[in-house]
C-alpha cells in the first residue's frame, strides 16, 4: 500500500480513490476475517442485515458471505473502490455495494441494519480535518440506521480513555469491550493473552482496562455497541454494561 501521505487526506474522498487507483489489491485493515469471526457469530446472527461502512477493498465482507452471512451492504466514499467492487462480486447476491459517505446515509432509512460492521472508518475520520465533528456526524448515522437492539461493532486502536467519550455522547447504546491481539508482521497474531468472546470488565472512565490487560497492550479494542432507543430518550447518561 502507499502511504506517502499526511493522515490529514484520510478525511478526503480524491485520497481514497487516487489510492485506490493505484493499490487495486485486497487489502484489510487491523485484523482479517479468521480472527474476528468468532465475535461476529456471537452478536450477528447470519440473517441479520449487516452495513460495512469505510469497506474499501477488504476481504472480510466476501469471507463473511462464504461464511453464510446472507445479506452485507458495504458502503465507501471512494466511487473508484466501490465501481471496482461492485464488478468483482456481482455474482454474489449477498454483497451489495454503494458508494456514500458515512456521515450522510440519508439514502438509507432509519432502522435499516441489524448491525454495523466498522474496521477502522471512525479511526480514518478522526486522523481528518474537522475530526470531532464528522466523528459525531457518523456516529450520530450510525445510531440512526440501526434498528433497536442492533449492534455497532467498532474495531480501533482507540483505547477507551479516547473512544468511550464520543461514543457515550449519543446516549443511544450500552456498550461492551472486547480486545483482540494485534497481528505480528508474518500476519499472526502472537500468544493469546485474552479470550476474543469474553468482554473486558469496562467502567465509566475505562480504566478498569488498564488493570485488566495493563498499560500499553498490543492489542486493537472492539467496542460492542447495542442501539437501546429508551436511553436516547430517558436521559444523556450513558449506560456501561460490564
Amino acid at each position: 500500500m502507499t502511504l506517502g501521505t499526511t493522515t490529514q487526506a484520510y478525511g478526503e474522498p480524491s485520497y481514497w480513490d487516487n489510492r485506490y487507483t493505484q493499490d487495486p489489491g485486497p487489502f484489510d485493515w487491523y485484523q482479517k476475517y479468521p480472527a474476528l469471526s468468532p465475535l461476529l457469530h456471537l452478536y450477528v446472527p447470519l440473517h441479520n442485515r449487516v452495513l460495512v461502512i469505510g469497506c474499501g477493498n477488504a476481504a472480510i465482507s466476501e469471507d463473511m458471505a462464504n461464511d453464510g452471512f446472507e445479506d452485507i451492504v458495504n458502503i465507501d466514499i471512494s466511487s473508484v473502490v466501490i465501481e471496482a467492487m461492485q464488478t468483482k462480486y456481482q455474482d454474489i447476491p449477498a454483497l451489495k455495494y454503494i458508494q456514500m459517505d458515512v456521515r450522510d446515509m440519508s439514502g438509507f432509512e432509519s432502522g435499516s441494519f441489524d448491525a454495523v460492521l466498522d474496521k477502522g472508518t471512525l479511526d480514518s475520520i478522526m486522523c481528518g480535518h474537522n475530526s470531532q465533528e464528522n466523528a459525531s456526524k457518523m456516529l450520530e448515522e450510525v445510531g440512526r440506521v440501526l434498528k433497536d437492539n442492533g449492534v455497532y461493532i467498532l474495531i480501533t486502536y482507540g483505547a477507551p480513555a479516547y473512544r468511550l467519550p464520543m461514543l457515550k455522547k449519543l446516549s443511544l447504546w450500552t456498550i461492551k469491550l472486547h480486545v483482540v491481539e494485534k497481528p505480528m508482521a508474518d500476519g499472526n497474531s502472537e500468544q493469546i493473552k485474552w479470550e476474543l468472546t469474553n468482554a473486558v470488565s469496562l467502567d465509566e472512565s475505562g480504566s478498569s482496562v488498564e488493570t485488566a490487560l495493563g498499560r500499553t497492550p498490543e492489542v486493537h479494542f472492539i467496542y460492542v455497541c447495542t442501539k437501546d432507543g429508551s436511553l436516547q430518550s430517558s436521559s444523556s447518561k450513558q449506560e456501561i454494561e460490564f
